[in-house]
């Protein structure tokens, strides 16, 4: 007696199988990039709470806040401080008794739905858009 015994996937599994994948995907694709966002984003505050650090050591030293990404301290423009691609653009605006620090999202970081994010010389923390307990954790 032969009978009909294959091996193998039909065209209507392969099919399910390719749209269940699609599926998933669809649903964990976003999740995963708001994820990196916010990794992105907590890399750069604690960025913007180093310069905030390094600009009351240098106000203590010369009793004036002054831009401090030149030499001795050499913090850069950009978030991650320590190199690599850049997620965020940072400035110092600075009077002698005031500064914010300002990081403002660029590249792969630009669609962060919290914007903008400031650090001022009394540590208000502020962002362009967003709440801030959904911006600053």
């Amino acid at each position: 007696m032969t009978g009909n015994n294959t091996n193998g996937f039909t065209l209507i599994e392969l099919v399910i199988a390719i749209a269940i994948v699609g599926i998933l995907a669809s649903i964990a694709y976003p999740s995963y990039v708001n994820q990196m966002q916010q990794t992105r984003r907590a890399d750069c505050e604690a960025g913007l709470m180093q310069m905030a650090s390094a600009m009351e050591r240098d106000f203590s030293r010369n009793n004036t806040y002054r831009d401090i990404r030149g030499a001795p301290v050499n913090f850069g423009n950009q978030c991650p401080i320590d190199g690599g691609t850049t997620t965020y653009n940072l400035t110092i605006a600075s009077t002698p008794t005031t500064y914010v620090l300002s990081a403002a999202p660029v590249g792969a970081q630009a669609t962060d739905p919290c914007g903008t994010l400031t650090l001022t010389n009394s540590l208000q923390k502020g962002q362009s858009s967003g709440t801030l307990a959904e911006c600053w954790q």
